[in-house]
């Protein structure tokens, strides 16, 4: 090789991070008690679910224990990524407004493709995921949103590659830009798939203004 590599950088990449919490086995159960008990409650809003259910309002306003722990999990890794993507704002100038919601798919449930505009972060946290021998059941697919690609797909190289998916399983927390377009594969297995979704968006505090 007659050029010397000085330098390797990745010009527009999105971000995408995928963080676990180890001790998730009491967590997940009471949130999912916790859901149970919204939805005798309520019938849930129509977003982007399909055949499944979608609470209303911001449920982080919950005062339960299995809610505060789950805002402040979130929180934590919002802040984490923020870091890690090399923000240069004084995060002591900013506030962070967590928006979050519980999705449950039964069999045949889904989530269409959608974005969540006016928001910094999305992420979401899986409580239940029901197990499966093969197949897409539950899995999350993100589109790239760049168009103008299609001569680099003949080279297959994964940072071109026109959508990728993933299968989170219980305990783990996603964190990816709030535009990167995604969806929900419909639940094949017997059980319900279970999540907690949320908006990150940061503000300027009013002493910063």
């Amino acid at each position: 090789m007659l050029l010397q590599s000085d330098k390797y950088q990745k010009l527009f990449a999105t971000p995408f991070f995928q963080f676990h919490f180890p001790e998730h086995g009491p967590l997940n159960e009471n949130l999912l008690a916790e859901g149970q008990a919204i939805m005798s409650e309520e019938d849930g809003v129509s977003k982007s679910n399909k055949g499944g259910w979608h609470s209303k309002g911001n449920l982080f306003k919950g005062k339960s224990a299995p809610i505060k722990v789950l805002d402040a999990l979130a929180s934590e890794a919002v802040l984490n990524a923020t870091s890690r993507v090399g923000a240069k704002v004084d995060m002591s100038t900013l506030k962070l407004k967590l928006f979050g919601w519980m999705n449950v798919n039964p069999t045949g449930g889904f989530n269409a493709p959608h974005t969540h505009p006016g928001a910094h972060w999305s992420g979401v946290y899986y409580v239940s995921q029901p197990e499966i021998e093969k197949g897409d059941s539950g899995m999350i697919e993100f589109l790239d949103p760049r168009s103008d690609l299609p001569n680099w797909r003949l080279l297959d190289a994964p940072p071109f590659r026109i959508k990728r998916k993933i299968r989170p399983k219980p305990g783990d927390l996603i964190l990816f830009p709030s535009y990167l377009m995604h969806w929900v594969y419909p639940n094949e297995a017997n059980g319900e798939r279970v999540t907690v979704a949320f908006n990150a968006t940061f503000s300027k505090t009013k002493s910063s203004k």
